[in-house]
């Protein structure tokens, strides 16, 4: 399997795919101006505030896991059953440390593909959810697959985007995107992640007000170096929440790109929004109505008529103090009552029915993190339906996908100049959302505005290769690349076309300076394997599990090298090390039955095909199941799986000519003539398709087609099949 750099994906809040982690990431010199200070320095000038705020959600979304709490959620942990992937969950202790471990059962009631890792972190605060992550040694955190939930009074499920078949597992990797809203800037020296959200995310960087305060200037000098929201105007006060709490979807749009001159936790917010991040949304009328997901706080907020009629009035502290926690019913009925003085609470009826946010902003379960119920901050007379109703998570695919135009958010509105054009025409392709209309508004800003950032011409080319033209995508991957040499994502995806196009030797050049890169490396092994190079596939596959040992692909690969050389044994051990990791992958179930088979193990090779063909578009599992089947004599599921694969892939030259050779062998020469002509179409001097085709033609009495094949055939490169087409001529004569 080849590998891409990942297009781009949703960044829901508790998820990215993008490789780019936190720990990888660095700010720019630090100066006085911008320095931040250790994160404990606050607490001295402002102990009061300090220890409120200690309470709050944002101070606890992000902590090393701590044995009192793990053993706190684990009191009434069992092993959590998900039938999706037929897996079993648990979490166990050992020696003060944690462990998440997968397990799946075998018939008999054997344990197989166990895989468990450290919990080193937590991200969530409880009030709703926990997850777990893991560091690998290379820094990079991941995302585990079993989460903690507070509804009910706690329990356990799977983490959001994992109730499927073949979920991340234990491969998800945690963004620098979805860390800045999770936690504080990481260390600059050690990149060890602080702990939940500090006082620096909402009033910016503060070694100079630390240093005013501690050398004792006065407090006017020590107050002007520090940002303070209440000072600032109302759309600054609401873009500082706004930085974490707007999400116009979590599913495939995008929400939001971050402005690609800028690094992940180089926002200060003191500045506009819009100069770190552009937010994007639905068109009115054309996406989900009323979708109410986890992260949408600000963004219902500012749908209310309360926020719209406020005249700038209302923000985000009206309501809330975030210095401290407000529970509890009535609450927030003295912030109502503050503009709405003429109306009076429902006195004389229950308790509930006088709490103004119990009615008018009622719980509800999210969208898109179905074990989660939150408050709508969208204000409204009197929500309907049954808003705590159970769901089921919603797998998003190419059928569900929205597809149309992407626009600006209202919070982003004002963006102008060069930037507007380039963001605007990027979040149309960004996501595959409005590729026809997005290729072009991208091409012309482009041209008119030649952006120093790579990243334009790479979203570009990515655009390109979705809607299947790779030679224009490889033209704006080498755009990308002419505008930064070492842009790895342009590199990685670049080889990764090259391949695709047959220029495996090309693509090698490009991949093979990339060492410490798995998928450069992963990529490298496919581009060597592709040029019959197996033993330097090897290598460079061996390098990629030195970097990423959990990388199916890695392993899976390296199963084919392996075999390749014949060498068996080591080809089952690998494909079974990517099952290990990825139980559902269906390349690694094919091909590993099809080691099985050759080695008379039908038993068990039946059982990985049957794993692989759960892949409804994978064409490659019913080839080598079809395959398989005619091999044993059984014609008629053999017949049944090879045609599958010829109408999943018909480019998959072997299925023609597998499906061809059963309909010759059981005297139906007539069938075996149109997947003939197909294979040929493909690869029109493949002499065996040719030697075949004339036997077809001859079968059914077309002697004149029959010789032309024959004749053709006789040019073949192959000894065997030149012999076999010079006595069918003698023969026609």
């Amino acid at each position: 399997m080849t590998l891409r750099n990942p297009l781009p994906v949703p960044l829901p809040l508790w998820i990215a795919l993008l490789l780019l982690t936190f720990s990888c990431e660095r700010q720019p010199p630090a100066t006085q101006a911008n320095a931040y200070a250790p994160t404990d320095s606050c607490a001295a000038c402002h102990p009061k505030i300090a220890l409120s705020y200690r309470a709050t959600g944002m101070a606890r979304s992000f902590e090393a896991a701590r044995p009192d709490d793990m053993r706190a959620l684990l009191t009434q942990h069992q092993p959590y059953f998900h039938a999706a992937s037929n897996s079993y969950f648990t979490i166990v202790e050992r020696g003060g440390k944690f462990v998440q471990r997968r397990y799946q059962l075998e018939a008999q009631g054997g344990v197989r593909n166990e895989l468990e890792r450290q919990i080193d972190f937590v991200i969530g605060s409880g009030n709703h959810a926990r997850t777990f992550l893991h560091r690998k040694p290379s820094g990079d955190l991941v995302e585990l697959p079993l989460g903690w939930y507070a509804e009910n009074g706690g329990g356990f499920a799977m983490s959001p985007g994992y109730d499927q078949r073949d979920h991340p597992g234990f491969r998800r990797v945690i963004s620098s995107e979805c860390m800045f809203c999770h936690n504080g800037y990481a260390e600059e020296e050690t990149g060890t992640p602080a702990s939940g959200i500090g006082c620096q995310r909402c009033h910016g960087p503060g070694q100079a007000h630390v240093t005013a305060a501690s050398t004792g200037k006065r407090q006017e000098e020590v107050r002007q170096v520090i940002f303070n929201p209440q000072r600032a105007t109302q759309e600054r006060q609401v873009e500082v929440c706004l930085q974490c709490h707007l999400e116009s979807t979590s599913r495939a749009l995008p929400y939001a790109i971050r402005r690609f001159d800028r690094q992940p936790f180089s926002y200060q917010p003191q500045e506009p929004l819009t100069s770190f991040i552009v937010h994007f949304d639905f068109p009115v009328e054309r996406g989900p109505q009323d979708h109410f997901e986890i992260a949408h706080h600000g963004y219902r907020m500012r749908q209310s008529r309360c926020f719209v009629e406020s005249a700038g009035a209302m923000t985000c502290t009206t309501c809330h103090d975030p210095h401290a926690v407000r529970r509890g019913a009535n609450a927030f009925n003295g912030s109502c009552a503050s503009c709405h003085t003429q109306v009076a609470l429902h006195t004389g009826q229950p308790e509930a029915h006088g709490d103004c946010a119990g009615c008018h902003m009622p719980k509800r379960r999210t969208d898109d993190v179905v074990h989660v119920v939150m408050t709508d901050h969208r204000i409204q007379r009197r929500p309907g339906g049954n808003l705590l109703a159970p769901r089921k998570e919603v797998q998003e695919s190419a059928a569900n996908a929205y597809r149309g135009p992407v626009v600006l958010s209202a919070v982003s509105k004002n963006l102008q100049g060069p930037a507007r054009e380039l963001y605007l025409a990027t979040a149309q392709v960004y996501q595959g959302a409005n590729l026809a209309e997005g290729i072009r508004a991208l091409e012309v800003a482009i041209s008119k505005h030649q952006p120093r950032e790579p990243e334009f011409y790479h979203q570009l080319a990515e655009a390109h290769y979705r809607q299947g033209n790779r030679a224009a995508a490889e033209q704006w991957y080498r755009a990308a690349l002419a505008h930064d040499a070492g842009y790895r994502p342009g590199l990685r995806n670049l080889g990764a076309t090259l391949i695709e196009q047959g220029r495996a030797a090309e693509a090698a050049r490009l991949l093979e300076p990339l060492t410490n890169d798995a998928i450069a490396q992963i990529n490298l092994g496919r581009a060597y394997l592709e040029g019959g190079r197996q033993t330097e596939a090897i290598a460079a596959l061996r390098r990629a599990i030195a970097l990423d040992d959990d990388a199916p692909e890695a392993w899976s690969n390296l199963g084919r090298a392996q075999a390749q050389l014949n060498r068996a044994q080591e080809a089952e051990f690998s494909w079974r090390e990517a099952l290990r990791r990825r139980p559902a992958y269906a390349e690694a179930h094919s091909n590993l039955g099809n080691l099985l088979h050759r080695s008379d193990r039908w038993a068990e090779a039946r059982v990985h095909f049957a794993e692989a063909l759960h892949d409804p578009k994978y064409a490659a599992a019913r080839f080598n199941y079809g395959t398989a089947l005619a091999e044993r004599g059984e014609m008629r599921e053999a017949e049944r799986y090879l045609r599958e694969a010829t109408q999943l892939d018909g480019s998959l030259v072997e299925a023609h000519l597998n499906l061809s050779n059963l309909y010759l062998t059981s005297n139906r020469a007539g069938q075996a003539i149109a997947p003939l002509e197909t294979a040929l179409r493909f690869r029109p001097n493949l002499g065996k398709a040719l030697l075949s085709l004339g036997i077809a033609y001859a079968e059914t009495g077309r002697v004149a087609e029959a010789r032309r094949y024959f004749q053709q055939a006789a040019q073949s490169n192959d000894v065997q099949i030149r012999g076999a087409a010079a006595e069918a001529l003698r023969q026609l004569q």
